[in-house]
């Protein structure tokens, strides 16, 4: 990316102040420096135009609303800063010729698209972190370099309209769908509509764009028309995972299979449902033109991303899946667990989002501990129908500290403790804690 003002003004629909040349853009004021553009966004928390001074100081060009550009500075006025973030990816995206992947779903996105730009190898530009909002999105498509290889895009939802929103900036040639469950039910209501909203990506494929879809929901694939490549642990899937065993480290091995050709893999990646993401990562990445083996291989070594499924061995051993939850993955996370040796031990605390389904879901993953034999469920703050499902096994603390606690009398040599809930809960605080603990 090499722009002056008057090409980001006119991208943005604003109005051109100075002169500067922008080689990236970044919405965090602590990044500004020369060269870069920083988009001053209104959040619910702060605002970025509180932090202008401080990256023109820098350095950096700015993009501010209407009004708002400090004399004798550079940078564009809009409107709107986060409408025009999203024009500035629009225009970036029609400067990339490298394939882009775009990657939704429930549950799985981010580690699906860690597999798949492993897959791809060092060349592919993929979403930082879990950058996959209104904001992430369009900062993913700006920060591809020139000189990538392919692109791949996570692309959550929280309504209907979001990913077509999206649509423009992201303009996938390959399109994932990890799969359609539970999570985010507060927000949209009901499975039919979480499913419409996830489909908008396969709708912004262009004629020949390939989908990816989970083999087992037929939802999916029957409403496909056009190319499709299907995956999962079925033996007719187009790129299958069987014969998954879960080894004492909670990491899988597996034989995937694409068209008479099949390779046995173990996963650096620990979790019981890793193999179905990785036959997603796969398929997309001999939909464009990877050789499958090599796919394969890489993909099955690539390293997950914070704070989901990391196993910390030591005294006890600490697996930490405090990013995100809900009751499918929270009963994923505590099936390999409980395929470990050792006592099991269960930190749970709220998933969010459920909507009318909260205190079913919080018993059900209660239940399931109880039924995988779980030693202990320490529930964490207000998660209620956690302790109801779990019964006599479970013990009820109100914070991190009591948590903590309660955990450093329990927990004994040999144990392996899950944590997890959704974000807001903060257990990644507990889970380092009780690293600490263990070492």
């Amino acid at each position: 990316m090499k722009w002056d003002l008057d090409i980001v003004a006119s991208a943005a629909g604003g109005k051109a102040g100075g002169s500067a040349m922008v080689t990236s853009v970044v919405t965090d004021s602590r990044l500004a420096g020369k060269g870069v553009l920083f988009v001053a966004l209104e959040g619910e928390r702060r605002d970025g135009h509180d932090f202008v001074d401080e990256a023109i100081a820098a350095g950096a060009a700015v993009m501010v609303r209407a009004g708002a550009l400090p004399d004798g500075a550079a940078g564009v006025e809009v409107a709107d800063t986060l409408a025009s973030l999203r024009r500035l990816a629009e225009r970036r995206r029609r400067e990339l010729a490298m394939p882009v992947v775009g990657i939704t779903g429930s549950n799985g996105k981010t580690t699906t698209k860690d597999m798949l730009a492993a897959a791809l190898g060092p060349g592919a530009h993929k979403s930082p972190q879990s950058f996959n909002n209104e904001i992430g999105v369009p900062l993913t498509i700006l920060g591809t370099p020139d000189g990538a290889t392919a692109v791949v895009a996570e692309v959550g939802s929280r309504g209907i309209g979001h990913i077509s929103l999206l649509a423009a900036a992201v303009q996938p040639d390959v399109a994932v769908i990890t799969n359609v469950e539970r999570a985010h039910l507060e927000m949209f209501g009901d499975a039919a509509t979480i499913l419409d909203a996830k489909w908008e990506l396969v709708e912004a494929l262009p004629p020949g764009g390939t989908a990816i879809l989970p083999i087992r929901d037929q939802r999916l694939t029957s409403r496909r028309v056009g190319p499709m490549l299907t995956f999962g642990e079925d033996p007719s899937a187009d790129v299958s995972a069987v014969a998954v065993a879960l080894g004492e480290d909670g990491r899988a091995a597996c034989t995937l299979s694409f068209r008479g050709r099949s390779v046995a893999v173990r996963m650096a990646m620990a979790g019981r449902h890793q193999p179905g993401n990785l036959a997603a990562a796969v398929a997309a990445a001999v939909a464009l033109g990877t050789d499958f083996e090599e796919a394969a291989g890489r993909a099955a070594a690539a390293a997950g991303s914070a704070w989901r499924m990391e196993i910390h061995p030591g005294r006890f051993t600490v697996v930490n899946d405090a990013y995100n939850a809900n009751p499918d993955s929270t009963a994923a996370a505590l099936a390999t667990v409980a395929a470990m040796p050792g006592r099991h031990v269960a930190v749970l605390g709220k998933m969010h989002e459920l909507g009318e389904g909260e205190a079913a879901g919080h018993r059900e993953v209660g239940a399931r501990a109880r039924a995988l034999g779980f030693a202990a469920v320490v529930v964490v703050g207000d998660a209620p129908g956690i302790a109801e499902g779990a019964g006599p096994i479970a013990m009820v603390v109100a914070d991190i500290d009591q948590a903590e606690s309660v955990l450093r009398g329990y927990l004994a040599a040999g144990d392996v403790v899950l944590v997890k809930a959704s974000r807001a809960v903060g257990l990644e605080v507990l889970a380092a804690r009780l690293r600490g603990a263990a070492s």
